[in-house]
């Protein structure tokens, strides 16, 4: 059985490629997926039968034998860190709320760093699997 790893793959378009361990890219139909699986990230190692489509060879039977690890997800703060985080940009939001509630917004500086820090701790708990 063939392996390689997905060169890219667009759930949009229902399709992508696999560049073949010898060299040969291959076709990747959806149809080709395995079971519950919508998406294939660039790098993951598949395993696949190969048939020959009107356009080429075409990758049928594909099973997922390695995925790639996920950089953010490595590289997100541990548990305990993301607490103290989440603790301090509590104390940041009240101090915020208090001040619309006095009908006024944060000044332009306040209201720059509290939309950072809150794309920030948001882009941490935005892992994709």
């Amino acid at each position: 059985m063939p392996s390689g790893r997905v060169r890219w793959y667009d759930a949009n378009k229902g399709y992508g490629f696999i560049a073949e361990d010898s060299g040969a890219d291959v076709f990747l139909p959806s149809a080709a997926l395995p079971a519950g699986v919508t998406t294939l990230r660039k790098g993951t190692k598949v395993e696949f039968s190969v048939v020959d489509g009107r356009k080429g060879p075409q990758a049928m039977g594909v099973s997922v034998a390695a995925s790639v690890p996920s950089l953010v997800k490595a590289t997100r703060p541990k548990p305990d860190d993301m607490a103290a985080i989440c603790e301090d940009l509590i104390k940041l939001l009240d101090s915020a709320g208090n001040t619309l509630r006095r009908h006024r917004y944060p000044s332009q500086v306040e209201s720059k760093k509290l939309a950072t820090l809150l794309r920030a701790v948001a882009d941490n708990f935005d892992v994709q699997e």
